[in-house]
């Protein structure tokens, strides 16, 4: 920097310094006049040091020649103000050419030697236009002074903010300057403008000029260019406007159209905005008597013209961007703000009068709006988001012809471009990955979080549905963030569309109903780099075999995912509504088939052509390809959804029931007399009349109930008249009349058909239970109607519905059998049959009888043990299952004499004379799970009982067979978990024996079980194992670190890593317990 620089910013500083107090309270009379007297004497101190002193020759110097070359420059004038203004101006022109020309000189310099050989570490020289924070404070009071004195008062009324509204200084500075006549307002408007314009094109000073005084810049731009001529009034401000010419104000109108393109734009928005001034009330702007506290409508002039510019920023290129900039930066992400935010999204999608026709508005801007989904920067991002969907939301819902063409139609275009795909782009992705991504995530944004239904969204995103769910199966079997965006759309709309819409959707996307809008053929979603998808060619399978099972494993999964979408609409009623009406569809088949097939004409080739042959040929197998779609759809549904979820509502059971009744008329009218029918199905007709019963046994029906029932009435009076079978004959009038009096009437055995339930909770799961487990039912009372003899109808009618004489509803293993009727010998037989079934149902009942401690079974449960042990050599696991259940039984009842003999068992193997020996390992295996069923059922005495099981377990250990040694060890563990104390004495035997197996068994499979028994040993002593292992923690330590380290097998590894933190975790407590508060109270003696 020369010093000429610095001396131009001491002359700039003496005429703006404030004065000293002695000389301002000797000119106070009033703020006005001390102002004036410090204006006029800090210029006249400038002139006399300018004279006096050498060090600002140079600086008179360049003062005269820019004073010389200023034709506005009017020397001296009675306006003191306007004299300062003109003394700052010629200093602020003199340093803006001192500046120029140096930089100037600065870029023509050529760099010396030793400038080319700094290294990287040095600072490049600075240019001479560099200023520091003091220099720049002067100019920026210097340029206030400027503002405040030679541009804002000059300003008509309303345009800009008036000095009188920025602070108490600026109010005085208004009064002063419009105290007395002001003359050439225009012409000093447009000095001051000028200059500052030149003094701009510095960028170190029009950093000072543009952030402070931009508004006023632009105020005086529009004044002068814009401001309509009137016909001059003498001594008025309106008149003197005359005085510009033509030229010049039309020179004022391109300084402004070039100032709004160089500046940062949303700056420039800013201040149109406040340019525009507030909104007239109508009683007026007399409120308040004080010039501050009125705030001035703008012109109409200024506020068509603020309007006319403020639509050009609009459509601009990223115009709508610097909108929302300039409103909503610096927010915090309040309350506030999104307001701010649904107040622009408004601002965005009306169209403004200036604007040549709505639809070329709306093709700029759009695009932009879509624009403001992308951003990166959270704060900004969810701020622009905030207005692009909203902006969105309120264009669908006030110009939806608009908004479908230029917004919904490019921001689902991806999706669209995935059912039009062709293959001419067979070497590259059909829709790129960033295009899905960026699509679904969009979306996502307007339609999930905006949250705004309407029916041209969903209309919108029905047409893409399919191709979303297609996605949202790909996500499901990779690893994809699309995947949550993809369910929240699906989720969303199935919950806000209509019921009828929704149906149809998931129709369509089960695949029952039309393939419109699917992905194209020969495409598939495939991986993409960043954890997306993109739509590619589909590889062509060379054998018909493999393309088949991937179209079928393809449907599976499609209606996995669909079931895995219905059970998320947990407070909905669609997936209820979906099983009836598939269930609905499913009940007309039967009368359908009986009347296509009497209605069936003969088919007359000879009158057709070949299409139309071939399509009524292949007709039937259509219906059929859809019957066997439906099926499979409900056993998915079955299998998958929860009750809970299918039948979520009284309603929804009724109509479940209604749908199997009507199933089971169809076809009694057109047989009468006794009919045999299938057994599974007359089972599965108890079962939901047993439900019937236990829907009207709730404790307080509501006559909605009751009417909602009372479409049950016409297929039970046909089933009570009509049904083969006496039983449900008499059930079907029972609960006709019971419905049809709503309850007033109530057979004698009600009760003991379905028992009132005291939770109405309860109630409705075992009414939903039946819909879900219709599949073992009918397997259970299938074997149950193969035997007629066994029961009496009205127990057969009990065991069907699923509830047991004493009430309490369905319950699972054996407990949901009934009590037998017959004696213990015939169950003894059937514990023999060769039938398995019959065999397997025996064996339960047989166990439920040892548990409910039936006199009979405990005389002969020598007997009943000799019968459980020969069932465990059956090779049948539906056989040996049963016995060991039944063994467990036995062995929780009877513990001392059972577990002897079942200890003799897995020691020797089969002791009976019928044994098979060549079979004794899995014998003894299935000893094995006896006894651990029993170690666990033993509780807390398993310090009485055990002692024998742990000598028989660590002998088991040293078994030659590798089975034998692991299940030993299996239940070694489950029996020490529960020991406590007891296992105190047996510690070093234990922990010796562990340890050995450890670091010698040569077996995998040993070596895991004998780190597992450590892991279920420090589990099942928690925080008693610092006391009951003290001996031998150290070894067990040191074992598994070494299998750890050495070990070999990575599960046996595993095991050990979970047995440390196991250990890990004890001593932590050990060692730092926890703290805890407590009260203690003590009575003295």
């Amino acid at each position: 920097m020369t010093p000429i620089t610095p001396a131009i910013l001491s002359a700039i500083h003496i005429l703006t310094k404030p004065l000293g107090e002695a000389s301002a309270h000797d000119a106070q009379s009033s703020h006005q006049e001390a102002l004036l007297a410090v204006l006029r004497a800090n210029r006249a101190l400038l002139h006399e040091r300018l004279q006096s002193e050498s060090s600002f020759e140079e600086v008179r110097r360049l003062r005269e020649e820019v004073m010389v070359a200023a034709d506005w420059f009017g020397g001296d004038t009675e306006d003191s103000a306007w004299g300062f203004v003109q003394e700052c101006l010629l200093l602020l022109l003199t340093l803006a050419r001192h500046l120029s020309a140096e930089l100037k000189l600065f870029q023509q310099t050529p760099t010396p030697p030793a400038a080319r050989q700094r290294t990287p570490e040095m600072a490049p020289p600075l240019p001479p236009d560099v200023l520091g924070v003091a220099q720049q404070q002067t100019l920026g009071a210097a340029l206030q002074f400027v503002v405040s004195l030679g541009l804002c008062p000059y300003l008509a009324a309303g345009v800009g903010v008036s000095l009188g509204r920025r602070s108490a200084f600026g109010a005085m500075v208004d009064q002063l300057v419009h105290g007395g006549a002001v003359p050439a307002a225009g012409r000093r408007l447009l000095t001051t403008t000028n200059i500052l314009l030149q003094l701009a094109e510095l960028s170190c000073l029009a950093t000072l000029v543009f952030t402070r005084h931009l508004g006023d810049v632009l105020a005086a731009l529009c004044q002068l260019g814009y401001q309509p001529r009137r016909a001059e009034r003498s001594g008025t401000e309106e008149g003197k406007m005359q005085e510009l010419s033509a030229e010049e104000c039309q020179m004022c109108k391109e300084a402004l159209k070039g100032l709004q393109g160089k500046v940062y734009q949303p700056m420039i928005i800013k201040e149109l905005l406040i340019l525009q001034g507030p909104k007239q009330s109508a009683g007026g702007s007399s409120r308040g008597s004080s010039s501050r506290a009125v705030l001035r409508p703008a012109p109409t002039w200024l506020k068509r013209l603020c309007g006319q510019l403020l639509s050009e920023r609009l459509m601009q290129p990223h115009g709508v961007q610097a909108v929302v900039r300039a409103i909503l930066e610096g927010g915090t992400g309040g309350d506030s703000d999104w307001r701010k935010c649904d107040c622009v999204a408004r601002i965005l999608v009306t169209c403004p009068q200036q604007s040549a026709s709505a639809d070329t508005y709306y093709r700029h801007v759009c695009h932009q709006i879509l624009g403001l989904l992308h951003f990166k920067d959270q704060l900004t991002a969810q701020q622009h988001q905030r207005v692009a969907t909203r902006a969105v939301l309120f264009m669908v819902q006030e110009q939806p012809s608009c908004a479908q063409q230029y917004l919904l139609t490019p921001l689902l275009g991806p999706l669209h471009r995935c059912t039009t795909a062709s293959d001419e782009a067979h070497l590259q992705a059909a829709v790129d990955e960033w295009e899905l991504t960026r699509c679904v995530n969009d979306v996502y944004k307007v339609w999930v979080v905006g949250n705004s239904p309407s029916a041209s969204l969903l209309e919108a995103l029905e047409q893409v549905l399919p191709v979303l769910f297609t996605l949202f199966c790909f996500t499901k079997q990779n690893v994809s963030h699309l995947r949550a965006p993809c369910q929240e759309v699906l989720l969303w709309y199935l919950s806000h569309a209509e019921t009828s819409a929704a149906l149809s959707a998931l129709r369509r996307l089960s695949g029952l109903q039309g393939q419109k809008n699917q992905v194209a053929a020969d495409f598939h979603f495939a991986p993409g780099s960043d954890g997306g998808a993109r739509l590619s060619s589909r590889e062509r399978f060379s054998e018909e075999d493999d393309a088949l099972y991937e179209k079928l494993s393809g449907e599976q999964w499609r209606l996995e995912c669909l079931t895995q979408l219905l059970s998320e609409l947990k407070d909905c009623d669609l997936p209820g509504d979906f099983f009836l009406d598939l269930l609905q569809e499913m009940a007309g088949w039967s009368a359908a088939a009986d009347g296509a097939e009497e209605d069936e004409p003969e088919l007359d080739v000879s009158t057709m052509t070949l299409v139309e042959v071939e399509q009524r040929l292949l007709a039937p197998s259509a219906r059929q390809d859809q019957r066997l779609s439906l099926l499979q759809l409900l056993a998915v549904m079955v299998d998958c959804l929860q009750h809970t979820v299918l039948l979520r509502k009284t309603s929804q059971v009724v109509d479940f029931l209604m749908s199997l009744l009507q199933r089971a008329c169809v076809g009694l009218d057109q047989a009468p007399g006794p009919n045999p029918g299938n057994p599974v199905e007359s089972e599965t007709l108890r079962m939901g009349m047993g439900v019937v019963a236990t829907l009207l046994s709730g404790p307080e029906l509501s006559i909605e109930d009751y009417s909602s029932m009372s479409r049950l009435l016409p297929p039970l009076e046909l089933l009570s008249q009509k049904h083969s079978e006496p039983v449900i004959q008499e059930l079907a009038s029972d609960l006709r009349a019971l419905i049809a009096t709503r309850g007033a009437y109530r057979p004698e055995d009600f009760t003991a058909v379905a028992p009132p339930s005291r939770n109405p909770k309860t109630t409705v799961k075992n009414i939903s239970v039946p819909s879900r487990k219709t599949k073992a039912n009918d397997s259970q009372t299938s074997a149950q109607s193969s035997r007629p003899h066994s029961n009496s109808p009205s127990n057969t009618h009990r065991a069907a519905a699923g509830v047991s004489p004493k009430g309490g509803g369905r319950t699972s293993g054996t407990s949901n059998l009934y009590l037998p009727t017959k004696p213990l010998s015939d169950w003894l037989l059937e514990a023999c049959d060769p039938d398995v079934p019959t065999r397997a149902f025996a064996l339960r009942v047989l166990t439920q009888m040892v548990q409910n401690e039936n006199p009979e079974a405990v005389q002969a449960q020598e007997q009943v043990l000799m019968l459980f042990l020969e069932n465990l050599e059956h090779e049948d696991s539906f056989i040996y299952l049963s016995a060991i259940q039944g063994l467990s039984a036995l062995a929780d009842s009877y513990p001392e004499r059972i577990l002897e003999r079942l200890l003799k068992d897995f020691q020797h193997g089969p002791s009976l004379p019928a044994s098979n020996q060549e079979h004794s390992l899995e014998f003894r295996l299935k000893v094995g799970e006896v006894l651990m069923r029993a170690s666990r059922a033993m509780g807390d005495l398993a310090a009485h009982l055990g002692r024998p099981l742990i000598g028989v377990f660590l002998q088991g250990t040293r078994d030659p067979d590798q089975s034998v040694r692991a299940s030993s060890l299996s239940n070694l563990g489950e029996l020490c978990q529960r020991l406590d104390y007891t296992l105190g004495t047996l510690a070093q035997e234990l922990s010796s024996c562990l340890t050995a197996l450890i670091k010698t068994e040569k077996e995998a499979e040993v070596r895991r079980a004998a780190v597992h028994v450590i892991t279920l040993l420090l589990r099942g002593l928690g925080d008693k194992t610092t006391q009951v292992l003290s001996d031998v923690l150290l070894d067990l330590y040191r074992a598994l670190k070494w299998v750890v380290r050495s070990d070999p097998d990575d599960v046996a590894v595993l095991h050990a890593q979970l047995a440390l933190e196991e250990m890990d975790d004890v001593m932590r407590r050990f060692i730092f317990p926890e703290q805890k508060l407590e009260k203690k109270i003590v009575v003295l003696p």
